[in-house]
C-alpha cells in the first residue's frame, strides 16, 4: 500500500488546448498571454519536414515580430540553452514558443528558468545542495509534433551535461508551460520509426507512473486511458502516418500520459535512458521501447494487480485468469506491440555489452530509481540491461 501518511500533490499549472488546426489560433494565445516578441525555439528536423511554416504563418499574417532560434538538438546539452538564452536577451524577448519534440520543448522550459533566475540552468538540477527554482519562466507555449514525451504538460525538463556524461532533471510548477497547444496535423509528417519511438515512450510514461510508488489515483486516471489510446492506436500510426484518427488519439495519450508523471518521477526504463541518452547520443523513445518490456518482466511482481489492470487496458482477454496470468499478459502485449512496430534492441543502438557494467552503476544512482515498484541494486540492473541487449 502506498504511504498514505504523506501529503500528495497534483499540480497543472498548463492550460491544454487541442484540435485539428490548432496552431492556427497562436497568435491570439499569446496576445492572451501578452508575448508580443517571442523566441522561437526548434530545431533542424522541424525546419527541414516543412512544419515550422504552419508556425510562422499565422504570425506573420498577424504581424507578430518573432526571433527564431532552431539549434536544438536532441538530448539538449548545457550550450544550446545558454545560446537560447543570450538570444532571448539579446533580441528583447518578451515570451517563449517550443515547436518540436521533447528536446525543443525542454530546451525552451530551461531557457525560461535561465532568463527568469540570470543564472545557469545546472544551478536548479533536483540534486542535493542545487538551488530550488523560485521564479515563474516566461510564458511558455508548447506545441508539440511528436506524440511521446508529453513535456508540453510535465513539470521537468530534461538537460545533458556534456561534462558529466549526465541528463538531469530540473522540475516544479514554476517551469511548466503556460499553454500546450496540440495539434494532430502537425504529427502526420512523423517518420515511422519516430512514431513507434515516441509511441513507446508515451506507453512507458503511463505504465511506470500508474505502478510506481508516487501514483495517486488523479495520477492513475490519466494514465490507464494513455495505456488504452496508445494499445488501440500506436500501431495504425506506425502503419499509415496519415491516419488522423491515430495521430490524435496517440497525440492525446502523450499528453495524459505525460500527465501521470505528477510531481513525482517515474521507474527504472526512465532512469536506465536518461543514464544511456547522456553517455550515448540514442533517441530517448527508441531506448525507451528497447527497455520497457525487460523492465516490465522484473517489475510486474511488485504491483501484479496493476500489472493485471494494464493488461485490460491493452485489450486483453484476461476475464478469468487470475492476477499473475493476467499480469504476465500485460508483458506479453507491450512485448507483441513493440516488435510490431519494430522497436531495434540495444546492440542495433550501438550500445555494446561491454558497456552495461557502467550504465548498470550510473542507473542505480538516478533520481527516478527511488519510486520503482520493485527494489533495485547494480546487479538488477545489469540484468534487465543484459535483457534488452
Amino acid at each position: 500500500m502506498k504511504d498514505l501518511q504523506k501529503l500528495h500533490y497534483f499540480e497543472v499549472p498548463t492550460v491544454m488546448k487541442h484540435g485539428l488546426g490548432a496552431v492556427k489560433y497562436l497568435p491570439g494565445e499569446l496576445a492572451l498571454l501578452g508575448v508580443k516578441k517571442p523566441l522561437l525555439v526548434t530545431d533542424q528536423g522541424v525546419v527541414k519536414a516543412g512544419l515550422l511554416d504552419s508556425v510562422t504563418k499565422p504570425l506573420k499574417e498577424s504581424s507578430i515580430n518573432y526571433i527564431l532560434y532552431d539549434e536544438v538538438v536532441f538530448n539538449p546539452p548545457l550550450a544550446t540553452v545558454a545560446r537560447g538564452t543570450e538570444k532571448y536577451n539579446q533580441e528583447g524577448c518578451d515570451g517563449l514558443v517550443a515547436l518540436g519534440g521533447g528536446s525543443a520543448m525542454d530546451a525552451a522550459k530551461a531557457i525560461g528558468v535561465e532568463i527568469a533566475h540570470g543564472e545557469p540552468i545546472l544551478e536548479y538540477e533536483c540534486a542535493e545542495g542545487k538551488k530550488e527554482l523560485c521564479n515563474r519562466i516566461p510564458p511558455l507555449v508548447c506545441i508539440p509534433t511528436t506524440a511521446g514525451t508529453g513535456s508540453e504538460v510535465t513539470l521537468w525538463a530534461v538537460i545533458t551535461d556534456p561534462e558529466r556524461e549526465y541528463k538531469f532533471n530540473c522540475g516544479g510548477p514554476l517551469i511548466a508551460a503556460h499553454l500546450a497547444l496540440v495539434d494532430p496535423l502537425l504529427h502526420l509528417s512523423m517518420p515511422a520509426e519516430i512514431t513507434a519511438g515516441t509511441g513507446m515512450d508515451a506507453l512507458c510514461h503511463a505504465i511506470e507512473c500508474y505502478t510506481c510508488a508516487y501514483a495517486q489515483p488523479q495520477t492513475d486516471a490519466v494514465a490507464l486511458l494513455a495505456i488504452e489510446y496508445a494499445g488501440k492506436y500506436l500501431r495504425r500510426a506506425v502503419a499509415y502516418g496519415q491516419d488522423v484518427e491515430a495521430r490524435y488519439h496517440m497525440a492525446m495519450s502523450s499528453l495524459l500520459a505525460g500527465l501521470s508523471y505528477g510531481s513525482e518521477s517515474a521507474g527504472a526504463v526512465h532512469a536506465m535512458t536518461q543514464t544511456m541518452g547522456g553517455i550515448f547520443p540514442v533517441h530517448h523513445g527508441i531506448a525507451v521501447g528497447a527497455t520497457l518490456v525487460p523492465v516490465m518482466e522484473y517489475n510486474w511482481l511488485g504491483e501484479p494487480a496493476k500489472y493485471a489492470r494494464i493488461a485490460l487496458a491493452l485489450g486483453k482477454p484476461v476475464i478469468g485468469m487470475n492476477e499473475r496470468e493476467a499480469a504476465l499478459v500485460a508483458v506479453e502485449a507491450v512485448r507483441e506491440l513493440a516488435e510490431d512496430i519494430g522497436i531495434p534492441r540495444l546492440k542495433e543502438l550501438g550500445i555494446k555489452e561491454t558497456d552495461i557494467t557502467r550504465l548498470a552503476e550510473e542507473a542505480f544512482n538516478d533520481p527516478q530509481t527511488i519510486g520503482n515498484p520493485r527494489d533495485l541494486s547494480v546487479e538488477a540492473y545489469e540484468q534487465i540491461y543484459r535483457r534488452a541487449f
